[in-house]
């Protein structure tokens, strides 16, 4: 029975609304230069993590998201900003397209960079390039299947009619084609060199055999 009532009290809708209002008195405002160096302190001691506890330890009058968001995008030691390389785009890219706008799972894999300012980033420039880069894409397939349709129509066309001239042919079976080269040229090696010539020879002696 006493188990149940610590349950119960553990989610108090009383005590959520006193947590609630505990953060509507926060201060949202600047940070100031001694509220970082507070942050920074606490969190070497107590590490990034437990943000409404930091807050606390820290004296801070902040919640615990605010805290969080200041350190990850602010504050961190190895932070990068700016010069986004093209290696970093790439990444970007194929992430977005696995995760979505998540980008604090998008930013924990680019290290040094914040999921605000990848965020940015993506909204303000790399989105429109990738879908240019999109549409490039599909204007140039639509015009290679155009050119392929067409190469396709015209052997249609070129082997049509040589089926009507051979059919034509008074001399020739139906549905032969006339030979649109010499075939004395074509099979003259007087030119070649000897040694290229190999498998002709083994090609005779496989026909006398």
């Amino acid at each position: 029975m006493d188990d149940h009532e610590s349950v119960k009290e553990e989610v108090n809708p009383a005590v959520m609304l006193k947590n609630q209002s505990a953060e509507k008195g926060a201060n949202r405002g600047s940070w100031t230069d001694e509220e970082d160096r507070k942050l920074a302190e606490a969190i070497e001691i107590y590490g990034p993590k437990r943000w409404k506890t930091i807050a606390s330890k820290a004296g801070l009058k902040r919640c615990g998201k605010s805290c969080r968001l200041r350190w990850m995008n602010y504050l961190r030691p190895n932070i990068k900003r700016g010069n986004i390389s093209d290696q970093e785009e790439d990444l970007i890219v194929r992430l977005h397209k696995l995760l979505g706008n998540r980008w604090s799972l998008i930013a924990g894999r680019l290290p040094g960079r914040t999921d605000n300012e990848i965020k940015n980033y993506w909204n303000s420039h790399l989105s429109k390039k990738v879908h240019q880069k999109e549409k490039q894409s599909k204007g140039t397939a639509e015009m290679g299947c155009s050119r392929i349709r067409k190469k396709r129509k015209a052997m249609n066309e070129v082997k049509a009619d040589r089926t009507r001239e051979g059919n034509s042919s008074s001399g020739g079976a139906p549905g032969d084609s006339k030979l649109s080269f010499d075939v004395d040229d074509f099979f003259d090696f007087s030119n070649e060199d000897p040694m290229t010539l190999e498998w002709i020879s083994k090609f005779t002696e496989m026909d006398d055999g």
